[in-house]
Protein backbone atom coordinates (compact mmCIF):
# COMPACT_ATOMS: atom_id res chain seq x y z
CA UNK A 1 0.00 0.00 0.00
CA UNK A 2 1.62 3.29 -1.08
CA UNK A 3 0.70 5.72 0.74
CA UNK A 4 1.76 9.90 0.12
CA UNK A 5 0.65 13.11 1.44
CA UNK A 6 -1.94 13.81 -1.02
CA UNK A 7 -3.75 10.31 -0.75
CA UNK A 8 -3.40 10.24 3.03
CA UNK A 9 -6.82 10.82 3.65
CA UNK A 10 -8.51 8.38 1.44
CA UNK A 11 -6.03 5.94 2.51
CA UNK A 12 -7.61 6.18 5.97
CA UNK A 13 -10.77 6.14 5.26
CA UNK A 14 -10.49 2.81 3.47
CA UNK A 15 -12.58 0.38 4.97
CA UNK A 16 -9.50 -2.49 4.39
CA UNK A 17 -7.07 -0.63 6.24
CA UNK A 18 -6.83 -0.82 10.12
CA UNK A 19 -5.56 2.61 11.54
CA UNK A 20 -3.56 2.79 14.90
CA UNK A 21 -3.73 5.65 17.20
CA UNK A 22 -3.04 6.69 20.75
CA UNK A 23 -5.74 6.81 23.32
CA UNK A 24 -7.59 10.30 23.36
CA UNK A 25 -7.61 11.98 26.57
CA UNK A 26 -4.97 9.67 27.74
CA UNK A 27 -2.10 10.73 25.62
CA UNK A 28 -2.07 13.95 23.92
CA UNK A 29 -1.33 11.99 20.29
CA UNK A 30 -4.71 10.34 20.94
CA UNK A 31 -6.15 13.97 20.77
CA UNK A 32 -4.24 15.13 18.17
CA UNK A 33 -5.44 12.17 15.92
CA UNK A 34 -8.97 13.27 16.83
CA UNK A 35 -8.49 16.45 16.05
CA UNK A 36 -7.28 15.46 13.12
CA UNK A 37 -10.68 13.24 12.04
CA UNK A 38 -12.75 16.76 12.88
CA UNK A 39 -10.22 18.16 9.89
CA UNK A 40 -11.12 15.16 8.11
CA UNK A 41 -14.80 15.82 8.43
CA UNK A 42 -14.56 19.67 7.07
CA UNK A 43 -12.60 18.25 3.97
CA UNK A 44 -14.88 15.25 3.37
CA UNK A 45 -17.89 14.93 5.14
CA UNK A 46 -18.55 11.07 7.15
CA UNK A 47 -14.91 11.14 7.83
CA UNK A 48 -15.44 12.04 11.16
CA UNK A 49 -17.87 8.88 12.06
CA UNK A 50 -15.65 6.24 9.68
CA UNK A 51 -12.31 7.12 11.31
CA UNK A 52 -14.03 7.42 14.79
CA UNK A 53 -15.40 3.58 15.04
CA UNK A 54 -12.14 2.34 13.08
CA UNK A 55 -9.48 3.52 14.89
CA UNK A 56 -7.56 1.12 17.12
CA UNK A 57 -6.48 2.61 20.62
CA UNK A 58 -2.99 0.91 20.65
CA UNK A 59 -0.53 2.96 22.54
CA UNK A 60 -0.94 5.50 25.58
CA UNK A 61 -4.22 4.47 27.63
CA UNK A 62 -4.73 1.41 30.01
CA UNK A 63 -6.25 -1.04 27.43
CA UNK A 64 -3.60 -0.09 25.06
CA UNK A 65 -0.96 -3.31 24.96
CA UNK A 66 1.85 -4.01 25.85
CA UNK A 67 4.91 -4.63 23.91
CA UNK A 68 8.11 -6.97 25.39
CA UNK A 69 10.22 -5.34 27.95
CA UNK A 70 12.55 -3.80 26.42
CA UNK A 71 10.85 -3.19 23.40
CA UNK A 72 9.58 0.20 21.88
CA UNK A 73 5.91 0.04 21.32
CA UNK A 74 5.54 1.58 18.11
CA UNK A 75 8.51 -0.88 16.68
CA UNK A 76 6.71 -3.64 18.32
CA UNK A 77 3.04 -3.22 17.50
CA UNK A 78 4.52 -2.57 13.34
CA UNK A 79 6.42 -6.11 13.85
CA UNK A 80 3.18 -7.54 15.08
CA UNK A 81 1.14 -5.99 12.70
CA UNK A 82 -1.42 -4.69 14.50
CA UNK A 83 -2.36 -2.02 12.65
CA UNK A 84 -1.41 -1.16 8.73
CA UNK A 85 -1.33 2.66 9.34
CA UNK A 86 0.01 4.25 12.56
CA UNK A 87 -1.26 8.02 13.30
CA UNK A 88 2.16 9.47 16.11
CA UNK A 89 4.20 11.56 16.41
CA UNK A 90 6.70 12.49 13.67
CA UNK A 91 9.30 11.86 16.53
CA UNK A 92 8.03 8.33 17.39
CA UNK A 93 7.58 7.76 13.14
CA UNK A 94 11.11 8.91 12.82
CA UNK A 95 12.56 6.21 15.45
CA UNK A 96 10.30 3.50 14.41
CA UNK A 97 11.00 3.62 10.87
CA UNK A 98 14.99 3.88 11.74
CA UNK A 99 14.16 0.32 13.24
CA UNK A 100 12.12 -1.22 11.04
CA UNK A 101 12.71 -1.82 7.39
CA UNK A 102 10.75 -1.31 4.68
CA UNK A 103 8.19 1.45 6.76
CA UNK A 104 7.85 4.86 5.08
CA UNK A 105 6.82 7.85 7.33
CA UNK A 106 4.42 10.23 5.30
CA UNK A 107 3.75 13.91 6.43
CA UNK A 108 0.09 14.54 6.56
CA UNK A 109 -0.97 17.32 4.36
CA UNK A 110 -1.65 21.20 6.11
CA UNK A 111 -5.24 20.59 6.23
CA UNK A 112 -5.12 17.64 8.44
CA UNK A 113 -1.81 18.35 10.12
CA UNK A 114 -2.07 18.91 13.87
CA UNK A 115 1.39 20.45 15.28
CA UNK A 116 2.41 21.23 19.34
CA UNK A 117 4.10 23.90 19.86
CA UNK A 118 7.07 23.58 22.46
CA UNK A 119 9.14 26.77 23.69
CA UNK A 120 12.55 26.88 25.47
CA UNK A 121 12.72 29.24 28.15
CA UNK A 122 15.52 29.62 30.76
CA UNK A 123 15.13 31.47 34.27
CA UNK A 124 17.38 34.48 34.73
CA UNK A 125 18.87 32.74 37.79
CA UNK A 126 19.13 29.71 36.24
CA UNK A 127 22.78 28.35 36.39
CA UNK A 128 25.38 28.83 33.63
CA UNK A 129 24.33 25.15 32.56
CA UNK A 130 21.32 25.76 32.13
CA UNK A 131 21.97 28.62 29.73
CA UNK A 132 24.62 26.79 28.03
CA UNK A 133 22.12 23.52 27.26
CA UNK A 134 19.43 26.63 25.82
CA UNK A 135 22.17 28.10 23.69
CA UNK A 136 23.39 24.42 22.51
CA UNK A 137 19.71 23.43 21.84
CA UNK A 138 19.08 26.78 19.39
CA UNK A 139 22.47 26.24 18.00
CA UNK A 140 22.99 24.53 14.36
CA UNK A 141 24.54 21.51 16.15
CA UNK A 142 21.41 20.98 18.33
CA UNK A 143 18.72 22.15 15.56
CA UNK A 144 20.09 19.21 13.39
CA UNK A 145 19.49 16.73 16.36
CA UNK A 146 15.98 17.86 16.34
CA UNK A 147 15.65 17.71 13.25
CA UNK A 148 17.00 14.50 13.19
CA UNK A 149 14.72 13.26 15.27
CA UNK A 150 11.45 14.63 13.68
CA UNK A 151 10.83 18.16 14.98
CA UNK A 152 10.69 20.89 13.03
CA UNK A 153 13.43 23.78 13.86
CA UNK A 154 11.85 26.55 15.51
CA UNK A 155 11.67 30.06 16.01
CA UNK A 156 15.04 32.52 16.95
CA UNK A 157 15.41 33.19 20.91
CA UNK A 158 13.74 36.19 21.71
CA UNK A 159 13.92 37.96 24.76
CA UNK A 160 10.60 39.14 26.83
CA UNK A 161 9.20 42.82 26.74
Amino acid sequence: MAVTTETVLETLLRPDVRLGTSTPQADPSGDYAWELFRRAEHLRPGSYRILDTKALKLTGGPQAPLPPLGRSSYVWLVETQQADVFLTYCTNAVDTARQVAGLTVVQLPPELAIGAEYGLIVLYEAPLSAWQLAVFILAPAGQQIHTAHGFLSGALPCTAP
